[in-house]
């Protein structure tokens, strides 16, 4: 039999560029690495054997440290930059002595006072007297040749005669020290806008002609000068240096003219000054014109955008059976069905709640409020997982079992067994266990099918501390490791296959279903309507593939700790995150509360892996971290690293922020706790900023891009204690200011448009008045956002620890589930497919309930799998960046998941119960009320291709 599929020609192998990781795992770092050297050269005067001597013994984490110092060493440099940039830029290229400003210069202008009273005398304010000082008969320049024959420069303005007829005042020299003048070192300034009648301007030196014209009111014929001099004059024109410029004889002129009609100077800028000034200028455009945008986009996604992807999405119907369908998928349907009407909101929903060291109140809280959400208990699972045998600090039972006893367990599965599985972690620490257990939630009249997974670790680490503790990033990888597999028919490890049986047994479907997961923190209390609202907007935008809600603090009046972080929440999320969502890309998803596709689909049968894409995975699953950069990047930022790998993978899609659905949860209250989170978010922020300034294809372009914000916001946040001084400095400059003009007001307009936009923002978007005065509260506190947290967090970029954030019992400072112990044995950890496992199932199911059927009964049909090719999994939005044909593909030989067939459901239903029988032939058209009549069991559904995922 032949079957079509796509040729290899097709794909264009030699344009297809797939990009460099971020991280790469096993290459080991050169000892010609130019960072290492840069970070060696930097810390020359620190030898290695000091640093052994005072608590570094290992080379990597001496390494981590000149790394650190080379860091610290940078920021410091651009600090410095920012800071020469604003205040030293002035003093280099325009200092006082050569600033030709307003400020040099004794303005002539009219505004003096006005002298009321009888018979006073008049006194003509601002009028030149130069004229009325003896002069001599001749000025020096006037003797040139050229000009000495001319009237014009010949003419003294004021000679002394004697009398009435000549000067009333001696020369300026006599009458300064006559009268006791004292000279104000501030030269005699002009505008252009303030250069009267008669003058002009020759080469910066202001001239009063008002006396030579009057002198010689007619034009002398044979003079040149008298001609430029009426030219000028008549033509009004204010600058006549060009017009002198025209002959030698009006060269010669220019020195004789300013020494007999000088009346002052123009008020002009030096090319450095005026550089300096057009710097500033362009510099306050570029920086208001981030605040406003970020400020009106953020004010259009929360008026408009939002409510438009948060709306509840219009019915659809989806074919699901046809003619041409496998030959097992009409097993247990009507033939003659075609579609079916579906809830569209009703997709399958992980809920996934990785938890520590909390107590029974926090973890209770978190999911009671998941499992009373707006959302149908049959479409969602809770997926608990209990990061290692841990018990909190203050708390009388270990985690895990605190989580258990919160379940109703399924009589089946009471007593699970530990199953391997491959842990984010290095030397033998890779191999892990974890127990499953399974059953329902039960608050409130709602039953929810509840995974709890328990990382147990191996035998050899029960007598440890902390033993089966891999981190949260582990924690995520079990799940998005396990929905990969599913989605691939990869191999699966045997905690995988737990995972399977015990999901089908409590929802009864396959878990190929789930489309979504749901990221909330054990402290975390999420709204009843926020689940619906954020898969309505996976519904309505097929182009999301992560998006957020708002979170809120729970506990915002414990302390005056707590108080500062209300305002820094609200506008991390209103402004920063509703700014990016406009363009789709939002950088950072916070952990506490997101959520992310599984796969999206593509046509009417066929997927494409997003999260769970094996590119995504196997980069997130580093286990091999060496440098400092990958160990903030992933033992302290694994949520911002994750939004980085997701936009960096699928640069085209979306990531988004929806305001409507909010969440709660606790945040520290006492400083030193917070002093821990923040150093841990600012050392991940400023690493995984710079990952995203390499990724080219972000939106907009040049000045108006993604990236250039991104650059933006990373120079912002390494600048942070630099600007906080400058932010004090310049309130002081403007506090002792006088403003002469409108350029004067600028600092000001922009400081209280930085520090006071904020306000406008909240009463266009939340309209709570009470947020005005949280973030009052924030201003008081800024020295501690921008100044001792960053300093903090700069100089711990070695501590890869999570410090006082959770506290363990019992816990050392050197109890790190990073550290590396022993050698991985690979051998522990067997991977089969699922039918291997199934078929290892049924064997022994055959041996403990009798061989009553033969062995291939109880089988999927291998044809049936086998006539189905290799799926090849295309991505539209990828091209553009990975070549125009790229392909995700895990074999070359990729087979969906087999499902059972009619045979074998009929020998599970005999195994497990007559109701898996007794509802095979169900008619879509109008399925049965399974909950009413099995609440514990396992809901039948129709077999499926892996490939197809048409959902009921």
């Amino acid at each position: 039999m032949t079957s079509l599929r796509r040729g290899k020609t097709l794909t264009r192998p030699d344009r297809v560029h797939a990009p460099a990781p971020m991280l790469r795992g096993q290459n080991r770092r050169k000892t010609l690495d130019p960072w290492v050297l840069f970070s060696k050269l930097v810390t020359f005067w620190a030898p290695g054997f000091i640093l052994s001597k005072i608590g570094m013994p290992e080379k990597a984490s001496r390494q981590a440290w000149r790394e650190k110092v080379a860091l610290c060493w940078i920021i410091a440099l651009i600090g410095g930059m920012v800071a020469f940039l604003t205040l030293g830029l002035p003093y280099v290229f325009c200092p006082q002595s050569a600033m030709a400003s307003l400020e040099n210069f004794a303005q002539i202008n009219t505004n003096t006072p006005v002298m009321s009273g009888k018979n006073n005398p008049s006194f003509p304010s601002g009028l030149d007297i130069s004229n009325q000082f003896q002069h001599g008969s001749n000025v020096d320049a006037c003797r040139n040749p050229l000009i000495s024959g001319y009237p014009s420069a010949m003419y003294g303005p004021c000679v002394a005669k004697g009398g009435n007829e000549g000067c009333p005042l001696p020369p300026i020299e006599e009458s300064a020290s006559n009268y006791g003048l004292i000279p104000t070192g501030r030269k005699l300034g002009y505008d252009w806008v303030d250069v009267p009648n008669n003058f002009f301007v020759i080469d910066g030196h202001v001239l009063n002609l008002t006396p030579y014209l009057k002198a010689f009111p007619t034009a002398s014929p044979d003079d040149v000068v008298d001609r430029a001099i009426r030219e000028a004059i008549d033509n009004r024109i204010i600058d006549a240096t060009r017009i002198f410029l025209r002959k030698p004889e009006l060269i010669a002129s220019i020195p004789c003219l300013v020494g007999k009609y000088f009346a002052g100077y123009l008020s002009k800028a030096t090319p450095g000054c005026f550089g300096v000034k057009l710097f500033f200028v362009i510099s306050m455009v570029i920086i208001l014109g981030i605040v406003l945008t970020r400020f009106f986009m953020a004010v259009i996604f929360d008026w408009f955008l939002s409510f438009k992807l948060a709306r509840p999405p219009r019915q659809q119907a989806r074919h699901i059976i046809g003619s041409k369908s496998a030959p097992w998928a009409n097993a247990g349907y009507n033939a003659e069905v075609k579609q079916i009407q579906l809830n569209p909101s009703d997709l399958f929903t992980v809920l996934l709640v990785t938890c520590y060291s909390e107590g029974e109140s926090s973890l209770r809280c978190t999911i009671e409020s998941l499992a009373t959400t707006d959302y149908s208990d049959d479409h969602k699972l809770l997926f608990v997982i209990a990061d290692g045998m841990i018990t909190g600090s203050g708390n009388d039972r270990s985690t895990p079992d605190i989580c258990v006893d919160m379940i109703e367990l399924d009589p089946q599965f009471a007593d699970p067994q530990p199953q391997s599985y491959i842990a984010v972690a290095s030397g033998a620490k890779q191999h892990n266990m974890a127990k499953v257990y399974a059953g329902h939630f039960v608050h409130e009249g709602h039953r929810v099918p509840t995974v709890v997974v328990v990382k147990c670790g191996a035998p050899e680490e029960q007598t440890k501390p902390k033993a089966g503790n891999r981190g949260k990033r582990d924690s995520q990888l079990i799940l998005m490791n396990f929905f990969s597999r599913v989605t691939f028919n990869d191999r699966m490890t045997p905690l995988d296959y737990d995972l399977f049986t015990k999901i089908h047994h409590l929802t009864g479907v396959t878990p190929d279903y789930f489309e979504i997961v749901l990221m909330v923190d054990a402290d975390t209390k999420v709204y009843p309507d926020s689940l619906g609202l954020l898969t309505n907007c996976m519904i309505n935008d097929p182009m999301i593939m992560g998006l957020c809600g708002e979170t809120k603090i729970a506990n915002k009046r414990d302390s005056w700790v707590t108080a500062i972080q209300v305002f820094e929440y609200y506008i991390s999320h209103h402004l920063g995150k509703g700014f990016e969502s406009v363009f789709g890309g939002v950088t950072c998803l916070p952990g506490c509360f997101c959520m992310y596709r599984l796969k999206a689909r593509k046509g009417d049968s066929d997927w494409v892996p997003i999260i769970t894409k094996p590119e995504i995975v196997q980069e997130y699953s580093q286990n091999d971290v060496e440098t400092l950069h990958q160990k903030n990047l992933l033992l302290l930022g694994e949520d911002r690293f994750l939004t980085t790998l997701m936009l960096r993978n699928f640069p085209n899609r979306k990531m988004m922020f929806m305001p409507q659905a909010i969440c709660k949860t606790v945040v520290p209250d006492e400083f030193n706790v917070l002093l821990s989170q923040r150093r841990r978010w600012i050392n991940s922020t400023i690493h995984n900023l710079m990952e995203l300034v390499l990724v080219r294809n972000l939106c907009g372009t040049f000045c108006f891009s993604m990236q250039f914000v991104v650059v933006m916001e990373l120079i912002g946040t390494v600048s942070l204690p630099v600007a906080i001084i400058m932010t004090y400095v310049l309130i002081y400059s403007i506090a002792t200011t006088t403003f002469t003009d409108a350029a004067s007001y600028y600092p000001l307009i922009l400081l209280i448009l930085i520090l006071f936009l904020p306000a406008v923002l909240i009463l266009l978007t939340t309209r709570k008045l009470i947020y005005i005065a949280w973030m009052l509260i924030y201003l008081v506190a800024l020295p501690v956002w921008n100044f001792i947290l960053p300093v903090y967090a700069y100089w711990h970029f070695d501590d890869f620890s999570w410090g006082e954030t959770r506290k363990v019992a019992g816990e050392t400072k050197d109890d790190d589930h990073g550290k590396k112990d022993g050698v991985f044995d690979s051998s522990k950890i067997t991977l089969r497919r699922w039918e291997d496992y199934e078929r290892r199932r049924l064997r022994q199911d055959k041996r403990e309930f009798g061989n009553h059927r033969p062995e291939k009964n109880l089988f999927f049909q291998r044809d049936h799998a086998q006539e189905q090719t290799a799926s090849w999994y295309v991505d539209e939005d990828c091209m553009t960046s990975y070549g125009e044909h790229t392909r995700h593909t895990m074999h070359d030989e990729f087979e969906p998941i087999p499902q059972l067939d009619h045979t074998a459901q009929r020998e599970l239903s005999r195994l497990y119960g007559p109701h898996l029988h007794q509802h095979q032939h169900i008619s879509m058209a109008n399925p049965p009320n399974l909950q009413q009549s099995r609440p514990h069991g396992p809901r039948p559904q129709p077999p499926r291709k892996n490939h197809d995922f048409s959902r009921e």
